[in-house]
């Protein structure tokens, strides 16, 4: 499995776990407290049992949807200060789950950074978020051909599962079945299947060989580009 496949288990596990009517009651008196929260303080606040309250609590922890804090409340230090309480929190950690796989966060990064550097350059923001988006797709492959020892179509198609786009053979060419920008594409597709077309020729070009190439194809069920076997030469005389 790989770590992105490890990462959405536990995103989808931390949703799953919010399920739970009392967890979710906690998590949400937690995460709305100015300062960080004690079992004792929670179980106060909901009416519940101290031992539920840290049952629950933990198991938030454990999902990564609240981090614990050690604190004096009393504010003294040193011999006699007691114990530090053992306190929960928001955890920094950002969930977020969507069937089918969507990316917004990384087009909105593309298109952002972007608009950021044509203010700067002065080029025309469209040029620019083109070649942002053909270095984004390279930087794809180079991470992948280090972590995986190797280029080419396989590992193309791997990257491209990764990333929500859900690659499916069709004759000898590769359509991509999902959309991870679905909704930018339908309000701006010229703009979003452009950067997208960039991203994966950078793609194939860092992994290359991979004897595919990208081409816009636009198709309301599916994504806007699709990869097609690179045409071989006609032998000369």
């Amino acid at each position: 499995m790989s770590v992105m496949d490890d990462d959405r288990t536990s995103q989808v596990d931390a949703v799953a776990a919010l399920a739970e009517p009392t967890r979710r009651r906690l998590y949400d008196h937690v995460v709305r407290q100015p300062a960080s929260v004690s079992r004792d303080e929670a179980a106060t606040s909901l009416d519940l049992a101290r031992t539920t309250v840290a049952f629950h609590l933990d198991r938030l922890v454990d999902d990564g949807l609240l981090d614990v804090v050690y604190e004096r409340r009393t504010g003294r230090t040193g011999p006699g200060a007691g114990r530090p309480a053992k306190l929960y929190r928001r955890s920094g950690w950002h969930v977020a789950v969507s069937l089918p796989e969507r990316h917004y966060d990384l087009a909105g990064w593309l298109l952002a950074g972007a608009i950021a550097e044509a203010d700067r350059s002065g080029d025309p923001p469209r040029t620019v978020l083109d070649r942002r988006a053909y270095q984004l797709g390279d930087e794809l492959g180079d991470t992948a051909r280090a972590v995986g020892g190797r280029g080419g179509r396989d590992a193309a198609l791997e990257v491209l599962e990764e990333h929500g786009f859900e690659p499916r053979a069709e004759g000898s060419g590769v359509v991509l079945a999902n959309c991870p920008f679905h909704a930018l594409a339908q309000e701006h597709t010229e703009l979003v299947c452009g950067m997208n077309l960039r991203l994966l020729d950078g793609l194939l070009d860092s992994l290359a060989p991979t004897g595919l190439a990208a081409h816009l194809s636009p198709s309301p069920a599916r994504c806007c580009v699709r990869l097609d076997p690179v045409a071989t030469p006609e032998p000369g005389p």
